[in-house]
């Protein structure tokens, strides 16, 4: 397969119902960026969870704790962490606590609305946040044109020869396939964050955040 059959089964999950559901997800993430930094907040702390975890098992996660990221000692969030199942919940927890010293900071990062230089703030400041977890957060919150590279969409991209398959994914080379999506986004008219939910569907057949 080639990067021409990519762009033909992306254009084709352009007609299905699919994309009812990413249009819904997409608004979902646009919506969020109106919220309060309470709301913003919690939802840098499930990107930190999902680091090198389950996605979904992070949502759960993500509903049962809630308002007990922004409150809970370190101590406490471990304990819980860990009784929901999180893999790492000692080293996710510390990360949490210490990113809440960095809320005033945030605040302001994110009023420029300059997707790339806030990520490079995020994966700076905010620990337990690379370049993956750090575009999540951001396409979340409603900036649409950063891209997600993890494994499943590493994987599309493979089996679509669009890409080898990187030994590592350090900066140099997380950007440079950034611009590779980049270019096939605009090649089917959609913005990165619209694309990573449709190569992670041909991945997984689910549209997560």
């Amino acid at each position: 397969m080639t990067k021409k059959d990519l762009i033909k089964d992306l254009r084709r999950l352009l007609e299905g119902k699919v994309k009812n559901i990413v249009d819904l997800r997409v608004r979902e993430f646009i919506e969020m960026n109106s919220k309060n930094l309470d709301v913003l907040f919690k939802e840098l702390c499930f990107c930190i969870l999902t680091a090198n975890f389950n996605a979904e098992k992070s949502i759960r996660i993500q509903r049962e704790i809630d308002d007990g990221f922004l409150t809970y000692s370190e101590e406490r969030l471990s304990r819980e962490l860990r009784r929901l199942g999180h893999r790492y919940p000692n080293v996710r927890a510390r990360y949490i606590v210490e990113a809440r010293s960095h809320l005033e900071d945030l605040s302001k990062v994110l009023a420029s609305n300059d997707a790339r230089s806030i990520r490079e703030w995020l994966v700076k400041n905010i620990k337990g946040l690379g370049y993956k977890e750090a575009s999540h957060f951001l396409r979340n919150i409603g900036f649409l044109d950063v891209a997600i590279i993890d494994y499943h969409i590493v994987d599309v991209l493979v089996k679509y020869n669009v890409i080898d398959r990187p030994k590592r994914l350090n900066r140099a080379k997380y950007l440079e396939i950034e611009n590779m999506l980049r270019d096939i986004a605009l090649e089917v008219g959609l913005k990165l964050g619209e694309l990573d939910l449709y190569l992670w569907y041909m991945e997984t057949g689910k549209v997560l955040k």
